[in-house]
């Protein structure tokens, strides 16, 4: 009796861990008694000293006769998962499934010798070696494919590539069709014969590509993808003709090719040529606006899919989309996402047609001059920006100042070490004091005039939180 072990209620509230190799590798191939025996006895093994753990409770508890489960535990043993101790008492081991995997497991002999002798008969260039048979015997048994359709798939493979061909390629074949559960000598017959359907349209298409080598296993497969997805004969050699040099690789570019146009539900050459006439000057535009951009990229494709094809969809022309991309160069937006969000903002506004777009750079541009009188007037040189617009707006729209009170805090700013900050702070002062004359303003300076040099009119001060959220209040008129 063991020294410790769980409790019947334990026992029963406790788990039964069951490795994925088995639900992947054996379940779907065992039948269900021989998988119930399984998971029971796995289930069983971790109360292996309990009394009750014999066989005939065992068959009992499943409500099977003994003999049901010897039989299944054969089976069990045969595919590696179990080893039989004894006969007489029945007793059986489980075995780690990793190890059934790595292990090399041999074969009985004799039950190869028909299929041994079939298989080198249609291999007649070369000697089957006893590595390669031992590679057949384990796609029989660990993919449970049929002896008869593993020579169907051998023999077809020969049709291919040569009686010569090497055991690398049909293993690779097999394993491929026993994962799509094509594993019978019926279902294996019905796959080749729909390759068997395709090999006419293969052979014309062949011609167009200028390739002289027969066609394998996976260019049947794109073939019959390619047809699956919806195209023609006409839709593929119309995309053959311009890859005739490219010998093997011509299929995976092609594939590539048909990729993008089923994306795109292109299935026509009329589809197809409009398509590629509309690619050719979207790729054109985006080499101009990622130009005015100051940007460069080797390869505009993603550009064209990511953002030219949807401007131009939007209503943006070619001419708008020129113009607005000098636009944010200018106010410094150089990245194509922060035109994206630009454009956006255009296309809330309704700024969709080359005429409103005039009016709206008009009415930018007499902005920025009067912005330009305001910089020039306190001293500085330099070119307008976009935070010269933001505090212009605020000054302007949310704080309501008028054009002669910012002329006059101009003149206060002059020769100052920071112009910009001073302005910004004199201003701030005036609208905090509910100023909004000229008369007022100045009468404000001469009662602070004597404190100009402690104060001075606050021009290292932020705006407040107000200010900022009345701003970005009127800006998000414009947001997306």
């Amino acid at each position: 009796m063991a020294f410790c072990k769980y409790s019947i209620d334990m026992l029963a509230n406790n788990t039964t861990s069951v490795d994925n190799i088995f639900i992947n590798n054996y379940l779907p191939y065992a039948d269900d008694t021989a998988v119930k025996i399984y998971l029971y006895g796995l289930y069983k093994c971790q109360d292996a000293s309990a009394k009750d753990n014999t066989l005939e409770n065992f068959a009992n508890e499943l409500n099977l006769t003994p003999q049901q489960i010897e039989q299944a535990f054969y089976y069990w043993q045969e595919q590696g998962l179990v080893q039989i101790l004894n006969v007489i008492p029945f007793e059986v081991r489980y075995l780690p499934i990793s190890d059934v995997l790595s292990s090399t497991k041999k074969y009985n002999a004799k039950k190869y010798q028909t299929f041994n002798a079939q298989a080198q008969e249609i291999l007649s260039g070369r000697m089957i070696t006893p590595n390669e048979y031992r590679e057949y015997y384990d796609l029989i048994e660990r993919f449970h494919l049929e002896k008869e359709a593993l020579l169907l798939i051998i023999n077809y493979c020969v049709r291919i590539k040569g009686n010569n061909v090497g055991y690398a390629y049909i293993t690779t074949i097999a394993k491929d069709w026993a994962n799509q559960k094509i594993t019978s000598k019926e279902q294996v017959q019905n796959k080749i014969a729909s390759f068997d359907i395709l090999r006419t349209g293969m052979e014309h298409l062949y011609k167009v590509l200028g390739i002289t080598h027969l066609p394998n296993i996976e260019e049947y497969a794109l073939y019959e993808k390619w047809v699956d997805e919806g195209f023609d004969d006409e839709v593929l050699h119309y995309v053959a003709k311009n890859l005739k040099k490219k010998g093997s690789a011509a299929f995976a570019i092609m594939d590539k090719i048909l990729d993008g146009y089923f994306a795109q539900k292109l299935f026509s050459v009329a589809d197809i040529e409009l398509y590629e006439g509309e690619k050719q000057k979207a790729l054109q535009i985006a080499k101009t606006l990622t130009k005015n951009l100051g940007l460069y990229y080797e390869n505009l494709g993603p550009v064209v899919d990511t953002y030219i094809f949807n401007w131009l969809g939007t209503g943006f022309s070619e001419k708008m989309l020129e113009e607005i991309s000098t636009y944010c160069f200018k106010t410094g937006i150089r990245t194509l996402e922060g035109m994206n969000k630009t454009l956006a903002k255009f296309q809330k506004l309704g700024i969709l047609s080359e005429q409103s777009l005039s009016e709206y750079f008009s009415d930018v541009l007499v902005v920025d001059k009067k912005i330009k009188e305001i910089l020039e007037a306190i001293g500085l040189s330099r070119n307008v920006n976009q935070f010269d617009r933001d505090k212009y707006k605020i000054w302007t729209e949310v704080w309501k100042l008028p054009e002669d009170v910012i002329a006059y805090a101009c003149t206060l700013a002059a020769a100052k070490d920071q112009p910009m900050q001073y302005l910004s702070g004199v201003l701030s002062t005036l609208h905090d004091k509910k100023i909004t004359t000229l008369e007022d303003a100045k009468h404000s300076n001469e009662i602070l005039g004597t404190k100009e040099k402690k104060t001075n009119f606050s021009s290292g001060r932020s705006y407040s939180k107000e200010d900022m959220n009345a701003l970005f209040q009127s800006i998000d008129e414009i947001e997306v």
